[in-house]
């Protein structure tokens, strides 16, 4: 209630009965800030500054502290420099120094962000470390200092040096890159200052800051030196340096060399959960994920807010097939990490191995609150959806994702078979072209383009797209296969030709049968062959459920039309061309069952590029 105190002081301030009410302008000064009011809170603080006597140093220097910062929260940095250089010249104390080295920084004076840093090092702390040190063996004074060594004084005390060091080592970081021509040159001039100082066990944590600051500009050799360096210090230092460079090497791939330097820092300092966890990521990463799941344990024991060793646990666990377990770990890692994409996700993705799908889309969801953009998560909602059977919104989100990242080919896939099975073949016709822009080599996709122009009736098109395939991939069988139907329809010379090619073709993939067959002494001849017409070689075998031919199946699955050239059969171009691949083979994490003609693309080959793990 600003207004109904600030009635009150003024109140009390105009009675002349009262000597000293003037203080209470401090107060007023303190609303008028809390407020945004600066010019007023300024104005009050000055006045109050004037009526308080001389004498009375401490609280003097508190208005003049609060006048400060008043005029940094106006921008006004000149002004509040003025105020702390006076504090520090008649007072000194560490909030004073901390605040001018800042508003140095904001005006840029490289000369004068030295001089504060320096004056800040020099505040004194007041705190005497050898009264805790018992001087004899005398068993009264050993008492008295065991009495006093966590009494009420003694934790004012680690706060005061907590708080010293906290301002020293921002103060440090802020200026570093600017006051020298390099920030390295910049944290040597930190380091040489903190050395000379009460302070000196802040140096070693400054060169940490140095390496880290390497790493960020992606400077890892130069990185790597001086965590060697700091190797060799006391254990704690040794312990932070070891941590960073098992980190640096496991992000390298070079396990051996991450899981020495975190054996390091474990040995150096057993309750560092930063150590633990980078040991239990190389345990990991050799595949013995109980023994992971056991350092992941001692971190969280060690500090319970490590949320790297939570999240890493949840990966161990699903590893494991404990699902249970790992949804529980990422539902707490929710409870702390409230807009996280990268837990949302896996939450989402337990559920799905749980075969949960509508948790799995509730959760997903929220990823694409927190990310809306992501074409991972997007192409993932749609798959969900395409398995539920809601193609509209399966459509939809492949349909977002294909506009973020227009090159995923299961994408492009998904939306050219949804527009084929909804017979908009022009529409389709731009998905597969685009599909051949990113994979040149596969001819599936410019048969695809030659099929919809074929369905759309567009014969002209389709045979000058049947020939550019062919002049591309001439061995491949099945292109001049509808070559010699388009051109025998269209009644073009051009037929025979091809049909001649097409019989020579067929001939030889005879050969290379046979070949093949009394190779493998009468083993494995069950097993259907599958020509490979991208790259031209015919003889590769893909067993039944092999990965290519289950999501070429999505692709062969279009219902039937009346159109000119699905009406005749196989047998009128070859009497004993046979289907290899035999009925449907659906595709196991989704249910799309859009078909394609099974004499459009019986014999293609679809590259492992484009199956996911």
């Amino acid at each position: 209630m600003y207004a109904e105190a600030l009635n009150t002081y003024q109140v009390i301030v105009k009675n002349k009965m009262f000597s000293n009410a003037g203080i209470l302008k401090m107060n007023m000064g303190n609303i008028y800030l809390k407020q945004r009011n600066y010019s007023k809170a300024i104005k009050f603080y000055r006045m109050a500054l004037d009526q308080v006597p001389s004498v009375n140093k401490q609280m003097r220097i508190k208005i003049m502290q609060n006048i400060g910062v008043t005029f940094i929260q106006a921008g006004q940095y000149s002004d509040a420099i003025n105020s702390y250089e006076h504090i520090m010249s008649m007072a000194p104390n560490l909030k004073a120094g901390y605040n001018l080295t800042i508003c140095y920084f904001a005006v840029g004076d490289r000369e004068k962000m030295k001089k504060a840093f320096q004056k800040l090092i020099a505040v004194p702390l007041e705190i005497d470390e050898d009264k805790y040190i018992s001087p004899s063996d005398d068993p009264h004074t050993n008492l008295v200092t065991e009495a006093i060594k966590n009494d009420h004084l003694r934790q004012m005390e680690r706060e005061r040096k907590a708080m010293a060091e906290k301002y020293i080592m921002t103060s440090a970081k802020l200026i570093a890159p600017v006051i020298e021509t390099s920030f390295a040159a910049g944290y040597d001039w930190c380091v040489e200052v903190v050395k000379a100082s009460q302070y000196v066990e802040l140096a070693n944590d400054l060169e940490i800051n140095k390496a880290v600051t390497y790493l960020r500009q992606k400077d890892y050799n130069q990185a790597v030196e001086i965590l060697k360096m700091l190797e060799k210090k006391d254990s704690r230092v040794k312990s932070a340096a070891a941590t960073n460079l098992s980190a640096l090497y496991y992000m390298g791939k070079d396990f051996a060399q991450a899981s020495s330097y975190a054996d390091i820092a474990v040995n150096s300092d057993r309750y560092n959960p930063a150590a633990l966890t980078n040991k239990g990521n190389t345990v990991f990463a050799n595949g013995d994920y109980e023994k992971a799941a056991e350092f992941y344990k001692e971190a969280l024991r060690n500090d319970s807010s490590c949320t790297e060793a939570l999240y890493n646990i949840g990966l161990t666990y699903e590893k494991l097939n404990r699902l249970d377990e790992a949804l529980d770990c990422f539902l707490k890692l929710h409870a702390i990490l409230r807009n996280s994409a990268e837990v949302l996700y896996q939450i989402a993705n337990i559920y799905e191995l749980m075969e949960n799908p509508s948790q799995a889309i509730e959760w997903l969801m929220q990823v694409v609150s927190v990310v809306p953009t992501d074409p991972q998560v997007l192409s993932k909602l749609g798959e969900l959806y395409d398995h539920e059977g809601d193609k509209s919104q399966a459509f939809q989100y492949y349909y977002e994702s294909y506009r973020y990242f227009p090159c995923n080919i299961e994408v492009i896939e998904w939306l050219g078979a949804y527009y084929i099975d909804t017979q908009f073949w022009e529409k389709a016709i731009q998905y597969f072209e685009r599909a051949s822009l990113i994979q040149p080599t596969q001819v599936k996709w410019q048969l695809m383009v030659a099929s919809c122009f074929r369905r759309s009736g567009n014969y002209q098109k389709a045979l000058d797209t049947y020939k550019d395939t062919h002049r591309k991939f001439p061995e491949n069988v099945e292109c001049l296969r509808f070559l010699v139907r388009l051109c025998t329809d269209l009644g073009l010379k051009d037929a025979q030709e091809y049909a001649r090619k097409l019989k020579r073709l067929e001939k030889m993939k005879e050969i290379r049968e046979q070949r093949i067959k009394s190779g493998r002494d009468g083993s494995g001849g069950s097993r259907g062959k599958r020509e490979g017409s991208a790259s031209g070689d015919s003889g590769q075998n893909y067993s039944a459920s092999s990965k290519g031919e289950r999501l070429s199946a999505r692709l062969r699955a279009l219902p039937g039309t009346n159109e000119p050239y699905e009406s005749s059969s196989n047998k009128e171009i070859d009497a004993s061309y046979v289907d290899p691949l035999g009925p449907q083979i659906e595709r196991p994490k989704t249910a799309a069952k859009k078909r394609i003609d099974e004499d459009d693309f019986a014999d293609e080959e679809l590259g492992d590029d484009l199956l996911p793990e």
